[in-house]
């Protein structure tokens, strides 16, 4: 049997597609939440300084927690399935974009600032109309560090019955299938590489535009 006809075997036997579009529901909703709360808590924690470093520090623990052991901490919560796995991504994928969208907005130039009030801007203006369009290659950033988190956590979801292509992969570990092992990964790394290039284009044009 050819690696050709080996692929399409697995592609078909384990629904592959139909596990790739899970897969990628989970990840495009863990995605969106992340960014939402990464970047408010960075635009609040850039606005109350004080308490960004407590902040932070509490964000860096939550990240030294081993991803299965969140995981099987969240299933008397909210159970088996998709809601822990994105809960998790969410929590892991937080800070890096949290802290991106600190640092670009911190890292602003005295002059832009200098011009900025001499136009007579308010604060929320500046942050609105000149902090936050600087910092956007920076938060770009944070959220290429978030997809990568996100898309590993995903897969592990399949442990908790979860679905995605964690599934397939838990199945062929289960039977020591190499070939459902072997396509299954060679999946799930060519889409986290696709998204990690993606991502990456994006940040350099937002860099461009600077």
């Amino acid at each position: 049997m050819s690696a050709l006809d080996s692929f399409l075997g697995v592609w078909e036997a384990q629904r592959l597609m139909d596990r790739t579009i899970e897969h990628l529901s989970m990840f495009a909703a863990a995605m969106v939440l992340a960014t939402i709360i990464g970047v408010a808590v960075g635009v609040a924690v850039h606005r109350h300084a004080r308490v960004s470093q407590v902040l932070f520090n509490m964000l860096n623990v939550a990240e030294t927690i081993p991803t299965i052991a969140l995981l099987v901490l969240l299933l008397p919560v909210l159970g088996l399935g998709s809601r822990p796995t994105i809960v998790t991504s969410v929590i892991y994928s937080v800070l890096p974009i949290a802290r991106n969208t600190y640092a670009g907005l911190t890292s602003v130039s005295t002059e832009h600032l200098a011009v900025a009030e001499a136009l007579g801007l308010s604060r929320r203006e500046v942050l609105v109309h000149v902090r936050f369009p600087l910092a956007l290659p920076l938060v770009a950033g944070g959220i290429r560090i978030a997809l990568v988190f996100t898309m590993g956590v995903v897969t592990l979801g399949g442990l908790i019955a979860a679905g995605g292509l964690g599934a397939p992969l838990q199945t062929g570990i289960q039977l020591y299938d190499m070939d459902i092992i072997i396509v299954t990964g060679l999946w799930v790394g060519l889409l986290a590489v696709v998204f990690d290039a993606l991502a990456g284009y994006a940040e350099h044009r937002l860099g461009e535009r600077l």
